[in-house]
């Protein structure tokens, strides 16, 4: 049965120590045994060990992840709007020694209109599938998210063949840094 969780509320911390709340592990340790498990484990492993810990931007973490994982070949699934700073991106990830496929939200020109058949005018839509499908022809080996909206991501993410993760999550009225509307919270009833 599942129950109720949340971890923040909880006193005791006992999954800190040696009585957690509740004990699943059987249910996925044996995982942790596989191959590629261990590696990325292991690699994400040496970014905070032995004192490492917050002592790289996530720029700096993400090229060490991706040099530990020997990844050669990247992709970069951004929003048009993040160009001069994708190219900025291109420039740090090149001079690193990868090669970077940069591919733009607006790749193919496909129109708001072939995308959502309630609207009609001739603008060009995000075409998260078709950031996807490149990237996946090209055969990258790990693709970075720059930018791209609430929604477009999540599509992106459903169609990668590869693995990937998050480089700026868009949040335009806090600068790309979300994590600063919960110190500066909004009225949930303006939404």
């Amino acid at each position: 049965m599942i129950r109720d969780m949340d971890c923040t509320k909880c006193v005791s911390k006992g999954c800190r120590t040696s009585v957690p709340c509740q004990d699943n592990k059987s249910d996925y340790l044996a995982e942790y045994q596989n191959d590629e498990i261990r590696f990325v484990t292991a690699t994400a492993s040496s970014l905070v060990d032995n004192g490492r810990a917050g002592n790289f931007s996530r720029l700096q973490e993400i090229i060490a992840y991706m040099r530990g994982m020997g990844y050669r070949k990247v992709g970069v699934a951004y929003c048009y709007g993040m160009e001069k700073d994708a190219a900025l991106l291109r420039e740090q990830l090149t001079a690193a020694g990868f090669v970077v496929h940069m591919v733009s939200c607006t790749v193919d020109r496909v129109l708001e209109s072939e995308v959502d058949l309630n609207k009609s005018k001739p603008v060009v839509s995000c075409n998260p599938l078709g950031q996807a499908a490149q990237l996946n022809r090209l055969e990258v080996e790990f693709t970075l998210l720059m930018g791209l909206c609430l929604g477009h991501d999540i599509l992106l993410q459903k169609n990668l063949a590869m693995d990937f993760t998050t480089f700026v999550v868009k949040d335009r009225v806090f600068k790309h840094n979300p994590i600063q509307a919960l110190y500066e919270p909004s009225d949930p009833t303006e939404i």
